[in-house]
């Protein structure tokens, strides 16, 4: 009797689960799918992607971006996306890297799962391979002193590393001072955290990409301007800065508000008071001694002439971004009246002009007391282009911020992998049973990078990589030997200044070591219907087939309802019951 026992259903109908070891297998080929698609765009000589989201288009090799807009339905596959969103705002570099090493330790163990060996193995051997690899990572890192002039110059080869894999590589000279000094001056004043407000970004299609400047200072698009705008001054030399968070625009009277006059002369006192609240705000401005005036809101055009005729310079519907870095900048507090106005809440810079950039004016503040924050204005021939390069110059922003904060480099090139692989290669030696061969795969899985780094340029990776495991096996000097992308042999990277802070390689190694233990402790996956209505995926296919019978029923009701003198109802529709009121026949 125990065989005919009904099987007991725990989960609503259409859910599906699956479960064991082919679908562990089938996350961890789900997670190599993913690490294929972005493999391609690893080193200087990676490839770009091209994705089209049905709005607009991306042309990247940032592996970030790239996951980001991969509409990735596999739900394991999803836990990538996260380490490598992770790795950009944690690092801002390798997050390409970093989803390449995930999926490369995955299929290094996927031998070991089909054979049967239990999962809690695996993890526990990777997460102690990941632990001796970040240790092996830090004690070969080179640490530096910032103040000194080796210290900048190992900033600017960061910088350069950094790009090296971008579509703006071949500027190098000219943006890796313009980000190191960026950031340099948010380290003196020991605001890094706050680099991605106080850096800003400024994008301008049209001219060359040796266009690209760097304000020291800030500077931001000419706002929405009013009739008397060209007639004021565009130039001033040390003058005193309002911020505001005032409308100054003639109010008119509420819609539907009521005002009961005796004598039609009353009305014109309403409407002289209406002028008075302005012209008051205005004298305000004034009278404090401000040069320039900015505001979040609307600036109208009373206001903008009566400021122009008194050689005052306004800007209503700034950004509140950019009003938020002005104040930083100069010193000057954002006000929300215009009551009690006093030189303290002024803020000052040494010059202020309005600049043409391309078709754009810019309203340009240089030469600030407080030298927190920067402006990047980018140029360059398409929107793509300048999209793409707004984002390389992030990434080497947050690799100049890591640097400042770790105070200690790697090489590149792969040749930091290729150590610690043959340190990994050399631990599981030392150690007996299943984690040998567990660590020696997570020892070969590193090599993917140097591997991916070959096959992009064109190279044969299997040449290159035993050069570079001779090397680093058997000469005490090879340590720092990585793939030469320019000749297509190795080189001493470390000698060639393709250098990265020690943090990236760490965050990565950990990173991807955590995301291939989350996929390997998945035992079952249950992936629900859509609709939140419990049983509604089934309900609606047993609706859409019981139509005629919905039909059938109402007729038969009807009938009887008519035998007994009561009124017809009609058909009945879907999922509509048959109710009779009081008001009924």
């Amino acid at each position: 009797m125990s065989g005919m026992r009904p099987g007991i259903i725990i989960l609503r109908e259409g859910t599906d689960t699956s479960q064991g070891k082919p679908q562990l297998i089938s996350n961890i080929n789900a997670c190599q799918a993913v690490a294929d698609v972005v493999k391609t765009t690893l080193g200087p000589r990676g490839m770009d992607k091209l994705i089209f989201d049905g709005r607009k288009v991306t042309i990247s090799n940032d592996g970030a971006t790239i996951m980001r807009l991969l509409d990735i339905a596999h739900p394991a596959a999803k836990t990538l996306v996260d380490i490598s969103m992770s790795q950009d705002a944690e690092i801002g570099d390798g997050t390409t890297s970093v989803v390449l090493l995930a999926g490369s330790m995955l299929k290094a163990v996927k031998p070991f799962v089909e054979e049967g060996v239990h999962p809690q193995i695996i993890i526990r051997n990777v997460r102690a391979a990941a632990k001796l690899a970040v240790q092996k990572v830090r004690d070969l890192s080179v640490p530096y002193d910032i103040n000194t002039k080796e210290g900048y110059e190992m900033l600017i080869k960061c910088a350069s590393t950094s790009l090296n894999s971008k579509l703006i590589s071949g500027h190098q000279d000219l943006f890796s001072p313009m980000i190191v000094e960026a950031v340099k001056s948010l380290n003196d004043a020991d605001a890094l955290d706050d680099i991605k407000s106080l850096v800003a970004i400024k994008k301008i299609p049209g001219g060359d990409v040796r266009s690209s400047f760097l304000v020291r200072g800030v500077a931001f698009k000419k706002t929405f301007s009013y009739a008397g705008f060209e007639q004021m001054t565009k130039k001033f030399e040390n003058p005193k800065i309002l911020l505001l968070n005032v409308e100054l625009e003639l109010k008119a009277e509420k819609e539907n508000a009521e005002v009961r006059i005796e004598d039609p002369e009353e009305y014109q006192s309403i409407v002289d008071a209406e002028w008075q609240v302005i012209y008051d705000k205005l004298d305000a401005c004034v009278s404090c001694g401000a040069n320039i005036v900015l505001s979040k809101l609307p600036i109208g055009d009373l206001a903008t002439q009566y400021f122009a005729d008194r050689g005052l310079f306004c800007a209503g519907r700034v950004d509140d971004a950019d009003l938020k870095r002005v104040s930083k900048a100069t010193g000057g507090t954002i006000q929300t009246t215009t009551n009690g106005l006093y030189d303290g809440v002024l803020g000052t810079c040494g010059k202020f002009e309005e600049r043409r950039v391309g078709d754009e004016r810019f309203n340009v503040f240089e030469d600030c007391p407080q030298s927190l924050t920067c402006t990047m204005v980018l140029r360059g021939g398409s929107e793509q282009f300048i999209a793409e390069s707004e984002r390389s110059v992030h990434d080497a922003l947050m690799v100049v911020k890591r640097c400042l904060k770790s105070k200690a480099v790697v090489a590149g090139g792969g040749a930091v992998e290729m150590e610690v692989s043959k340190y990994l290669r050399e631990h599981a030696l030392t150690i007996e049973g299943k984690g040998q061969l567990i660590i020696s795969a997570i020892a070969k899985s590193l090599e993917v990078v140097p591997q991916q780094l070959c096959d992009n340029a064109g190279f044969d990776a299997t040449d290159i990589l035993s050069a570079l495991r001779r090397k680093h096996s058997q000469d005490s000097d090879g340590k720092w030997y990585g793939v030469d992308i320019a000749e297509g042999s190795i080189c001493d990277t470390f000698e060639s200044g393709v250098w990265e802070p020690s943090d990236n390689k760490c965050n990565s190694i950990a990173a991807a070591s955590e995301a291939a233990c989350v996929i390997l402790s998945i035992d079952e996956t249950v992936v629900n219907p859509r609709s939140q209505d419990p049983g509604a995926a089934g309900n609606a296919s047993m609706m859409q087939q019981q139509k005629p019978l919905s039909n059938m029923m109402g007729n038969a009701m009807d009938a009887v309802n008519a035998q007994k003198g009561g009124s017809r109802s009609g058909n009945l529709g879907n999922g509509v019951s048959y109710l009779k009121g009081r008001g009924g026949g």
